[in-house]
């Protein structure tokens, strides 16, 4: 639907217990300046969270929308997404008086977003937040839907909570100081949603690869994945279902994960990970005899015209590759679930996947014993 905010979409995501806007737009300075006001013109303590890169180069917004409220930066990358900043957090709100009627902002990518949000979580058992995307990969995928969490040592994601936020702002002015290699990495996310169930933007993609913040379509696709999304997370928002459901959007991210956790955290970007992930989901779909030589190809094509690595860069033990898969949080009953796509377009969960497969296509892919 279209926004009261002039030149804006909003998108509704609607779960069991609340629901909350998504604004996909440009020039978001006066509103969200507007609903600070508001806030604490109610007598709600408000604190920010965002990184330090984030901080310079979106010094105008900041001087604009945020003057008047405490922020607190984090290094940039996703080693910041861990139990010391947590902890940083934590010690922030209380420093800055947030009771139960604060709120937190988070103005970043999915790190700070998934750090502030589950901060957000916690504190005081759960406090409003307000999410604030600046990459693209958060604007499409990890600030909707309410997923929050940190990294430790023994993986990716395993600490965390479903804490949906009061409201989403996507200012989509905020990527023009996006680097090319994140831009790439959110596009990930973006092919992902073709690859498992809109066949039309993969192929839209496949015809004019979308480069740069300045491509006409890019609120277009922006919107489309948002409400992609939001249909995916108001049927299944803590991702129960037995099969199929929330748990489609975990394609590729199995092996994905993976490769972050035995690469080093920081070593690829998530989207770059997840890239490599997807070309793994698609062997192990050709593997099941769902995807063809040809169909393969395409995602490959697909994700190489987007600047995205298809293959490990460097060798990864396979060993340390199965241990990371293993303490994956969508393990169950000790067994892994994969994401295999019948078709370009459509996508089921798999969960009898033999780690015979799963080595072939390791190896595939450059991993080594």
């Amino acid at each position: 639907m279209n926004s009261p905010l002039s030149n804006t979409f909003q998108i509704d995501v609607t779960t069991a217990k609340e629901s909350y806007p998504i604004y996909i737009g440009r020039g978001y300075e006066s509103a969200v300046a507007s609903e600070i006001a508001d806030l604490l013109e109610n007598g709600s303590k408000v604190a920010v969270v965002t990184d330090a890169s984030v901080r310079v180069a979106l010094s105008p917004f900041f001087d604009a929308a945020l003057s008047n409220v405490p922020i607190l930066e984090t290094p940039a990358g996703e080693t910041s997404k861990g139990i010391e900043q947590y902890g940083r957090v934590l010690d922030f709100f209380a420093a800055n008086g947030l009771d139960r009627g604060g709120v937190a902002i988070a103005v970043g990518g999915g790190v700070v977003g998934d750090l502030a949000g589950f901060a957000a979580a916690s504190w005081l058992r759960g406090i409003r937040f307000i999410q604030i995307p600046t990459t693209l990969l958060s604007m499409v995928d990890s600030s909707v839907g309410g997923k929050t969490g940190i990294n430790i040592d023994a993986g990716k994601n395993l600490v965390g909570a479903f804490h949906q936020p009061m409201a989403v702002y996507a200012d989509l002015d905020s990527l023009s100081s996006l680097p090319t290699r994140e831009f790439a990495a959110g596009m990930a996310e973006v092919i992902k949603y073709g690859m498992l169930g809109d066949l039309e933007l993969f192929e839209w993609l496949e015809e004019r690869p979308l480069l740069d913040w300045k491509d006409d379509r890019l609120p277009a696709v922006v919107r489309r994945n948002c409400q992609t999304k939001a249909d995916v997370v108001n049927a299944d928002e803590k991702e129960l279902s037995q099969s199929g459901g929330r748990a489609l959007l975990n394609l590729g991210h199995t092996f994905g994960h993976a490769i972050e956790n035995v690469a080093g955290y920081g070593e690829y970007l998530h989207g770059e990970a997840i890239s490599v992930g997807f070309v793994a989901a698609a062997k192990l779909s050709q593997s099941y005899g769902y995807l063809d030589d040809a169909a393969v190809e395409r995602v490959i094509a697909v994700l190489s015209a987007h600047g995205l690595p298809v293959r490990l860069r460097t060798p990864l033990s396979i060993e340390r590759l199965f241990a990371a898969m293993q303490k994956d949080k969508k393990v169950r009953a000790g067994a892994l679930r994969f994401v295999v796509m019948e078709s370009i377009g459509s996508a089921i969960t798999k969960d009898d996947v033999s780690l015979d497969r799963v080595e072939r296509i390791w190896r595939d892919l450059g991993g080594i014993d």
